[in-house]
């Protein structure tokens, strides 16, 4: 049976006293300091008897691991937020943990896990306990739609999102291809006041953690067919070949073909893609030979250029399986960047990089440990690649944008 460290057996005091009086707690815990576990802690605390963990897929997993080390005396059901449809709507839950909750948050309309999500809890009448170690990762404004369907939330007097906007957040104009739209991006920090009295916040440095993570940018040349290829596409908005097409007719195209090819892929206009360029996926099994890693990779056919330099014996895609084997594991970013711990990993591996400033913060701590004293972190970029320009809007918690890539993509022609 497993044995809570001090910092959580009273964030579990604390936030048991906050359901019981409340429908709503929101553990803002980092990464590492054990929020899945004190939630499960808080149902045991609280007798409850039928508990809905709503997570994502790749952390289903671990999830059952601490559900089995807790020794609860209630039912648990995990299910990932794919497939909430197959909850069943008979089943009554006292209450529904909603894990990464900030993905809940999409704005000005709710996204349709926000929508799935408010049907269970108005089916059920559940309590709720949201997790995340990042509740607004991007802007404060994010915070209504984790909230919005539970009864008695701060914010239950605003019947939308728009009436929200009226109290909570400075709503301005941005010109987009002529046309002005609404920019609801700058929530007032009285957002987070307004759920003061709901929420638990913690901090590895509050749990006693001292890793040291350091970061180390590697570049590879990549072929200069790939170099022309990007050269042409960016002068011309186009690539022929003999059965396929890249089209780059709009910016956004343009951003998103030189991000692929930059790393050796290609999306065609037919939909199918190629590796075109192994130049990266061999470079990471040279350089990093010996070594166990994790690797990250932004799309689909990265993963098949990784599977083209390492045989099935050196790299899984299996969580379960990298824990349990010497194989390295590749996960895509989005998918891998949150409620996983790669803590046997030496070091992670980038083959490329996200445009999300979220994505960069939540990835790169998923080797962290509070036994662990350094983390160690590779990117690779490619020579003269936009990768770097990227690199440098995440470090500083902003987006890469459509803005960012006008500037920085002269230097690619």
């Amino acid at each position: 049976m497993i044995k809570f460290r001090d910092y959580q057996k009273k964030i579990i005091r604390q936030g048991s006293k906050i359901l019981t009086n409340n429908n709503l707690l929101y553990l803002a815990m980092e990464v590492r300091t054990g929020k899945t576990l004190t939630s499960l802690g808080i149902c045991k605390k609280l007798n409850a008897t039928n508990v809905l963990f709503i997570t994502k897929k790749k952390a289903m997993s671990s999830i059952t691991n601490d559900y089995q080390l807790l020794d609860g005396n209630f039912r648990l059901l995990i299910i990932n937020y794919e497939s909430l449809h197959k909850v069943p709507t008979d089943q009554h839950f006292e209450y529904i943990i909603l894990d990464e909750a900030h993905s809940l948050g999409a704005y000005p309309k709710m996204n349709k896990r926000c929508t799935q999500v408010k049907r269970l809890v108005n089916i059920s009448g559940a309590k709720v306990i949201l997790l995340s170690g990042t509740p607004t990762p991007e802007s404060y404004s994010q915070m209504y739609h984790q909230v919005c369907f539970i009864p008695g939330n701060p914010f239950n007097q605003y019947v939308n999102f728009y009436k929200f906007c009226k109290q909570y957040v400075r709503v301005k104009q941005r010109k987009i291809n002529s046309l002005y739209i609404n920019d609801y991006s700058d929530g007032l920090p009285t957002i987070l006041e307004a759920m003061k009295p709901y929420t638990i916040s913690f901090s590895q440095v509050e749990a006693g953690f001292k890793v040291k993570t350091d970061e180390e940018v590697l570049y590879v040349d990549i072929e200069d067919r790939t170099k022309e290829m990007i050269k042409t596409l960016t002068k011309d908005k186009i690539l022929r070949g003999s059965d396929e097409v890249v089209l780059a007719d709009t910016p956004v195209k343009l951003m998103s073909k030189t991000h692929q090819m930059c790393s050796g892929t290609v999306k065609f206009e037919s939909g199918r893609s190629q590796v075109i360029d192994l130049s990266k996926a061999k470079y990471i099994k040279e350089k990093f030979k010996g070594k166990r890693i994790g690797i990250f990779y932004k799309f689909k056919e990265e993963l098949n250029a990784l599977k083209e330099v390492y045989l099935p014996s050196e790299l899984t895609t299996d969580l379960q399986e990298f824990e349990t084997s010497n194989k390295n594991i590749a996960l895509q970013i989005v998918s891998g960047r949150e409620g996983i711990s790669l803590r046997q990993a030496e070091a992670l591996v980038y083959y490329n990089i996200d445009f999300s400033a979220t994505s960069y913060w939540q990835s790169k701590d998923r080797m962290t440990t509070k036994d662990r004293l350094h983390n160690k972190i590779y990117w690779i970029f490619s020579k003269d690649g936009i990768e770097k320009d990227i690199y440098k809007a995440v470090v500083k918690k902003k987006d890469y944008t459509l803005n960012h890539f006008k500037r920085d993509s002269l230097s690619l022609l």
